[in-house]
């Protein structure tokens, strides 16, 4: 399959021209203030400059959400294992984004154009994966996909850039995979500063056309009690990105955790459960302990069983479980008979019902 030809379109980042060269006197705008330049200087000097009370006194548009609270205008790293269910979660993401609906079963979302360069996948994969997402509803013209794209540095940026300046009131691209659109490294430049050099391209654009671009990754093989640091790649990509979010397996009722964090978004983590009939990925209500703890009951009864009396504090402490969701479990164990309640909210375990033997 050939990819049909872009129109380049011109540079979509202009510089900003220079003032006059007999112009004295700095030129303020509410904006910026654009410092003269000396001609017989070479150096160049800042274009833009701001005082301290006057980028106080700067009204600043609210940033742009694609989903609300989770993916604002600039670049989202998507990241999990492979297998997980991204390619699901974002082809999820743009058909919703294209038609406004609900973003994981709750969020409201603003309908609007979408991009999704799907790079691993083909027209027949998609159409399959859509036809369950949609579960009989209409697909959304606003949503438009691509299977090629060239690599960034070699005109991938001027594709985006034109369907963007096409579509001024896009609300997302998501880009599946990033790997496959990077372009390689500068000669002789280190492996952190080629993978902040990837994503600072995507960021002007994100930047530039104020849109949510996803860019969806892997994680590494080796685990880590700090999600940033699964990210695989350097610290680069993470530090030049705006936002990072991390997909993770869970035990327990939870299919899967989001871990969230970014310049614009509030640090989370939200407990998902995956329809496998549908394909949809949705929120849990509750704290992710409440759906990730393994069999915190069989946990509970055991340290019980053998210290009667054990209050729900002692119990956590003893289990490493939370110690919230130890006191709320105990009460619903108490409620349904798998546990007995006594004074000073300590819980012994019930006993045995009799041995009837053979009696009817």
């Amino acid at each position: 399959m050939t990819t049909p030809p872009h129109p380049e379109p011109p540079d979509p980042w202009p510089e900003i021209p220079p003032p006059e060269p007999d112009d004295a006197s700095p030129v303020v705008s509410p904006l910026r203030i654009v410092a003269p330049v000396d001609p017989d200087s070479p150096a160049v000097g800042f274009r833009s400059l701001w005082t301290a009370d006057q980028l106080m006194n700067t009204v600043f548009p609210e940033p742009r959400w694609a989903v609300p609270g989770i993916l604002c205008e600039g670049v989202t790293l998507l990241t999990g294992p492979p297998k997980v269910g991204k390619s699901w979660m974002s082809l999820d993401l743009g058909l919703t984004v294209a038609a406004g609906t609900r973003a994981f079963g709750s969020i409201p979302t603003r309908p609007g154009p979408v991009l999704y360069l799907a790079l691993e996948d083909t027209p027949r994969r998609l159409q399959d994966r859509m036809e369950k997402l949609l579960t009989g509803r209409r697909a959304p013209a606003a949503l438009e996909l691509e299977t090629n794209c060239p690599p960034l540095p070699q005109g991938g940026v001027h594709c985006i850039a034109a369907w963007l300046t096409e579509h001024p009131d896009a609300r997302m691209v998501v880009i599946d995979v990033f790997a496959k659109v990077r372009g390689q490294a500068a000669p002789g430049a280190s492996a952190y500063d080629a993978d902040y050099a990837a994503v600072t391209r995507v960021k002007q654009l994100a930047d530039h056309f104020g849109v949510a671009i996803v860019l969806v990754h892997h994680v590494r093989k080796m685990g880590s009690d700090d999600f940033l640091a699964e990210v695989s790649g350097t610290n680069g990509l993470a530090g030049a990105a705006d936002t990072t979010i991390v997909l993770k397996r869970a035990r327990g009722t939870a299919d899967g955790v989001l871990y969230i964090t970014g310049r614009d978004v509030d640090e989370a983590e939200h407990a998902l459960a995956f329809e496998s009939e549908t394909g949809h990925w949705r929120l849990l209500a509750g704290p992710v302990s409440e759906h990730t703890a393994p069999d915190t009951r069989a946990t509970i009864l055991r340290h019980v069983r053998t210290h009667p009396g054990a209050t729900p504090k002692a119990t956590a402490e003893a289990t490493g479980l939370d110690y919230g969701l130890t006191k709320r479990t105990c009460a619903r164990m108490a409620k349904d008979g798998q546990l007995t309640a006594r004074t000073g909210g300590a819980y012994t375990v019930p006993p045995p019902p009799p041995d009837r033997g053979d009696t009817p």
